[in-house]
């Protein structure tokens, strides 16, 4: 058997399955699905099993002041930069089993499989889980990856709070009282060799075009923004329209007016209010205040800004009675993948004989961050009529072995094999 070909041939499918079932259940919904968010109990509870698989292995934990959490896999070269590979653990409220899991968990079975079969890399292989991917609970999401890819930005992101009041360095520190003593601290940043993601696609094309591996050529730019309108609570029965600041009044006509905005014959702007919150959110008072989120996002860099920037005349030219603030939290413009680690993965899916097609990636992903920093690509497997973000998000077990296979051949090649055999 050729060299190069064994840590393919050594991923475990039913191994890999049964680690997405075990940590499926922290955090499991009576739906079968997951609610992980980031920085709670159920992430540290996430956080700990993976550390306890990984020293099973022998690799060495590391946590960053963020939380992103490594596992380390010496090379040869001591002094070398590593080569990156994982994802996340966090998700959405009513999120599923393999978004950002599954690429922790390829990761770990890549790197496992690489050691079971004796190669020895010349540089050190890393896998790591990023800290808020999803930014669901705490914004912006992909914050641990921003953190590593600018430390600059650490205090301000440690200081963003949830809807509770919870600053992120509260809740890390619980998170970090909850890992094993042999987690160690660990410096925020630095060279890295590569970074190669693996991803459940969260879209339906592979699916539908019969192939296995996606080629990722870039992911499109997001705009997330934050409004709040800002009325006066009223008693419902006695005060009359005409005298009130009714806030979710003024809301929903700012809503309406942006899915105008919005509105693309080719269906190529996504724009999503995912988030409303009334206050004081009671049957018989005329709300004051409400908070709603925006996701935009598109493939061209020009479009996401002019339409990311005319949210806030639309909102004004609505706000009635009542006034309004429009606070842009993240922007990331779109990008593309190119060079070393695509061509890898592509040159390696196509040596394995797995039917492969290159895709843009309409979601976002820690690797957007990852590449600012060194050289970057993605692959993705079909996931089952594209549904993510949600309890029913599924995957079959041999597309999941299949991507593992690539990413184990994908990191030898970037690592360097060295040669030798682990003792």
């Amino acid at each position: 058997m050729p060299p190069e070909t064994r840590p393919a041939v050594a991923v475990d499918q039913a191994r890999l399955w049964e680690r997405h079932l075990e940590m499926a259940k922290i955090g499991g919904t009576l739906r079968g699905g997951v609610n992980r968010q980031a920085l709670t109990p159920e992430d540290a509870q996430a956080r700990a099993l993976l550390a306890r698989w990984g020293a099973a292995l022998g690799l060495d934990a590391g946590l960053d002041p963020i939380g992103n959490l490594f596992l380390r896999r010496p090379g040869q070269d001591a002094s070398a930069p590593p080569v990156l590979t994982g994802s996340h653990l966090d998700t959405q409220p009513s999120g599923g089993r393999f978004d950002g899991t599954y690429g922790v968990l390829a990761g770990l079975e890549a790197i496992e499989a690489i050691g079971r079969v004796g190669i020895e890399t010349r540089r050190p292989l890393e896998l790591v889980v990023w800290t808020n991917e999803e930014g669901c609970r705490f914004a912006p999401g992909c914050m641990g990856s921003r953190a590593f890819a600018e430390p600059g930005l650490l205090d301000r992101l440690l200081a963003a709070r949830d809807l509770d009041g919870i600053r992120v360095a509260e809740a890390l520190h619980e998170v970090r009282t909850a890992l094993p003593s042999t987690v160690a601290p660990c410096g925020l940043g630095g060279p890295v060799a590569a970074y190669v993601e693996a991803h459940i696609e969260q879209g339906p094309e592979l699916e539908a075009a019969g192939r296995v591996i996606g080629l990722v050529t870039g992911i499109q730019g997001r705009r997330r923004i934050l409004i709040e309108v800002h009325g006066e609570d009223g008693h419902a029965g006695t005060l009359p329209r005409r005298r009130r600041k009714d806030a979710l009044s003024a809301a929903v006509a700012m809503i309406q007016a942006l899915e105008v905005l919005m509105h693309d014959p080719e269906d190529t702007v996504r724009f999503t209010v995912g988030r409303v919150v009334v206050s004081p959110n009671a049957p018989s008072v005329v709300p004051g205040h409400v908070l709603f989120t925006i996701d935009l996002r598109h493939p061209e860099g020009g479009t996401l800004m002019r339409l990311g920037d005319a949210v806030e005349t639309v909102c004004r030219r609505h706000v009635g009675p009542c006034t309004v603030s429009v606070t842009d939290v993240s922007l990331t413009m779109p990008i593309r993948f190119e060079g070393l680690v695509p061509d890898t993965v592509r040159t390696v899916s196509e040596s394995l004989g797995l039917p492969s097609m290159p895709i843009a990636s309409g979601a976002g992903h820690d690797a957007e961050n990852l590449h600012r920093v060194c050289p970057t690509g993605m692959l993705f497997v079909p996931c089952e009529r594209g549904i993510s973000h949600n309890e029913a998000e599924s995957a079959k077990p041999e597309d999941l072995a299949a991507g593992a296979q690539v990413l184990a051949r994908v990191l030898v090649e970037l690592a360097g094999p060295a040669g030798g055999r682990r003792g």
